[in-house]
């Protein structure tokens, strides 16, 4: 799908391709980027499918989120669901879980895979034993097999990061992009969107990409480092939960007021720091319903249905002026499905 048009942080709306919303919004509302609707289920034998969630990293606020979406969809459609996933994002680290998975052999499974090539070859032969795969969040570089493709638009959302960050420093300084590690196709297109869009504003200068390897203390002490070498240092963009807390603590450790930070994700500690001012804008996703759309293709191709191959989740620029609003609340990241 091709991009539109990209608006400035909680002013208006992303539209994508054949979307559905509308053009205009108010102020406080946010822009979305709607998704593909779901094909209906053609009528097939009741049978109570098993599926399994493997997320990115179990624990983080957002793949909690996610299976959250996932069990209420699962339970709307009579289907069993497991959860699980590694302790940190590292595909070594996931191939075990991989390939447990393919060996209990659900119907069908969710998956972000940690690395967009390195994971080819487990899970197509997830695939080949049968398995339904659907891609959440993240995907391989090969979708060829997969029964859909279900994600943020995490290239408008780039583009969306630097415009913001853009208008906050008055289009002028030094800024500053902390990664998780090359090769993840989301954190992959948050960067190129942010980068592309950043050519077109001359006066800004932004420094080799940073990684992380998802690691909080490493996004700190990169902030910290960043800001002694680089002193007129005006904004950052980090494009995840983990980096977004890393490099807060940074600026807090250094009693910097004057950075502006823009990051991805709305988890707990995001939005804290967004109240108090040390993130000024935040570009949530929503992956309750990345959960809920994932288990609502894997059904559909359980059952002989046509599956939609991707699909364009909505995402929101939240700012500490429009956080409370009720429009907000499905962006925001749980600890908890409770």
């Amino acid at each position: 799908m091709r991009i539109r048009t990209v608006t400035m942080l909680g002013l208006a709306l992303i539209t994508v391709g054949a979307c559905s919303a509308s053009a205009t919004q108010s102020p406080t509302n946010a822009p979305v980027v709607s998704k593909a609707p779901v094909t209906a289920v053609p009528s097939a034998p009741a049978k109570a499918y098993n599926l399994t969630l493997i997320q990115g990293v179990a624990g983080d606020p957002f793949y909690v989120t996610m299976a959250c979406g996932a069990q209420a969809e699962a339970t709307k459609e009579g289907v069993n669901l497991t959860v699980t996933g590694g302790n940190k994002w590292d595909a070594t680290v996931q191939k075990p879980v991989i390939d447990s998975v393919t060996a209990a052999h659900p119907d069908g499974v969710m998956v972000a895979p940690d690395d967009s090539k390195a994971l080819l070859a487990p899970l197509k032969a997830m695939s080949d034993a049968g398995i339904k795969v659907t891609f959440v969040d993240t995907k391989l570089d090969d979708t060829s097999f997969a029964v859909s493709s279900i994600a943020t638009d995490n290239l408008a959302g780039g583009t969306l990061a630097a415009k913001t960050l853009a208008g906050l420093i008055n289009d002028k300084g030094t800024v500053l992009v902390v990664n998780v590690d090359p090769g993840i196709s989301t954190t992959d297109a948050r960067v190129k969107g942010f980068t592309d869009e950043m050519k077109n504003h001359p006066n800004i200068t932004v420094l080799d990409v940073q990684y992380t390897h998802d690691d909080p203390t490493a996004a700190t002490t990169i902030t910290t480092a960043t800001l002694a070498a680089h002193p007129d240092l005006a904004g950052v963009f980090a494009t995840n939960v983990q980096n977004a807390e890393g490099v807060a603590t940074g600026l807090k450790q250094a009693s910097n007021t004057t950075v502006k930070t823009i990051a991805f994700d709305a988890g707990p500690k995001q939005i804290e720091d967004l109240n108090a001012g040390i993130v000024q804008g935040l570009i949530a996703q929503d992956p309750y319903g990345i959960g809920v759309d994932g288990v609502q293709q894997t059904v559909l191709a359980l059952k002989g249905g046509t599956t939609t191959p991707t699909i364009q989740t909505q995402l929101a620029a939240i700012t500490k002026d429009n956080v409370n609003d009720p429009a907000m609340q499905k962006y925001l990241y749980k600890a908890s499905c409770s």
